[in-house]
């Protein structure tokens, strides 16, 4: 867990446990600590590759279901317009920096957006 994510450990350590210098303790002994961390701590979810917990996923997708409910029960649902966004979605979707870049056709195009920001 320290090679994954260090600076996390140390907070989860330090949250759970009272631990600031992981390092003062044996290796087993900080082992041992580390895999009695609760499951929604910042290291055990980067291991488990999450980046929000279960409970709030869970959450939001009830929110999503019942958004859905109402909506379909509505004129736009009859139209087919204005479905509501899913909340589950805006949490687990990263955006890549290539999805956030922006890109001009020349030089003079990106010092004209340059000079209006």
């Amino acid at each position: 867990m320290i090679a994954l994510d260090e600076d996390n450990l140390i907070c989860d350590f330090a949250e759970t446990y009272g631990i600031y210098d992981i390092y003062r303790f044996p290796p087993d002994y900080i082992a041992t600590l580390a895999i009695g961390l609760r499951n929604n701590s910042r290291v055990k979810m980067k291991l488990c590759g999450m980046n929000i917990d279960l409970n709030t996923l869970l959450l939001a997708r009830i929110c999503d279901a019942t958004a859905l409910n109402v909506y379909a029960k509505s004129k736009d649902a009859q139209r087919g317009r204005n479905r509501p966004k899913s909340t589950v979605e805006a949490l687990t979707t990263v955006k890549t920096d290539a999805e956030t870049a922006r890109k001009f056709r020349s030089g003079d195009d990106f010092l004209k957006e340059w000079n209006r920001l």
